[in-house]
């Protein structure tokens, strides 16, 4: 590990001078390593051998009146940009974190909390198509942890005002692009220990998500995702189970009406099918495609 001394941290607490006057603090550099060797049966993968060169840069200090403040920037591999956050922890309320790039706040905490050995299975080149639920963090975004709650229980809030905003410099705004229609989100996620369940081991995960979304070509209503995990961990043993449930809906119920239909010969199924569709969509059903059919004397042709 190797010490930058005198910098970050006071530059950072400089910025918050109409709050306390900044102490002095320390900026550390730290990194790992990993290697890994990755194959696929009946693929080519090219060169097989990788490298981590991932950096973390951090420091803390304490202000005046007995704030704290933490810095962390991150690099990825390669020198790649990955996050920077700042926790401000005031003794009475509890953690205020301000984040942007690819933050881990919100329910992205808990994307996948099952247990791993160094990594997930799927991290290992084999990740494409894995959808974890990821929430408001794609954009940046300030998450509040109380300290009040009862120990054992780890509440969180996390807020963006616009998920789909690009990663911004001081004193600048990201854009998120003409074609991109998140907006406002939020993100809730509870943790429960055993020092709460009173059963060694075990640890509870819930969280939510939702996303204002603008109704353009291809979307229509918000993106909502939710998470539920067990986690239980005895000795040298850990046994984990999670269920996502990510509702992105991208559908254009108006422009796609002419793809869903039903029929039946009871025309009060019909009527509960289009009250169901509404309910679901927020739009009316079209008569022609919701309609009885008496299968007896009339004939239907189904084209699979």
């Amino acid at each position: 590990m190797n010490k930058i001394t005198k910098l970050g941290v006071s530059a950072l607490c400089g910025s918050l001078a109409a709050i306390s006057s900044a102490n002095a603090g320390e900026l550390t550099v730290t990194g790992g390593v990993d290697m890994s060797w990755v194959s696929k049966d009946d693929a080519t993968t090219g060169n097989p051998i990788g490298m981590g060169s991932n950096l973390t840069f951090s420091g803390s200090g304490e202000l005046d009146n007995g704030w704290n403040v933490a810095l962390s920037v991150a690099l990825d591999n390669q020198n790649t940009y990955s996050n920077t956050n700042v926790v401000v922890t005031v003794p009475s309320l509890g953690d205020i974190r301000i984040d942007q790039g690819t933050s881990g706040t919100g329910i992205s905490r808990i994307d996948d909390v099952t247990p791993t050995v160094w990594e997930e299975a799927y991290a290992m080149g084999i990740g494409s198509g894995i959808n974890n639920v990821d929430g408001s963090s794609d954009g940046s975004t300030i998450e509040y942890t109380p300290n009040m709650l009862p120990e054992g229980l780890t509440g969180r809030f996390a807020y963006t005002p616009q998920a789909g905003g690009g990663n911004a410099n001081d004193k600048a705004t990201g854009d998120n692009g003409a074609a991109n229609p998140k907006g406002t989100g939020y993100d809730i996620t509870l943790v429960a220990t055993d020092a709460i369940l009173g059963m060694p081991g075990l640890t509870l995960y819930a969280g939510m998500s939702n996303i204002e979304q603008a109704s353009i070509t291809g979307y229509a209503g918000d993106a909502e995702e939710s998470t539920l995990a067990v986690v239980y961990a005895a000795g040298g043993f850990t046994l984990g189970y999670m269920d996502y449930l990510i509702n992105n809906f991208n559908i254009n119920w108006e422009e796609n009406q002419d793809k869903i239909s039903h029929y039946d010969m009871n025309i009060d199924v019909v009527k509960y099918a289009m009250l169901e569709y509404y309910c679901l969509t927020g739009e009316f059903a079209n008569k022609e495609f919701f309609n009885d059919f008496n299968s007896f004397s009339e004939r239907l042709i189904i084209f699979l």
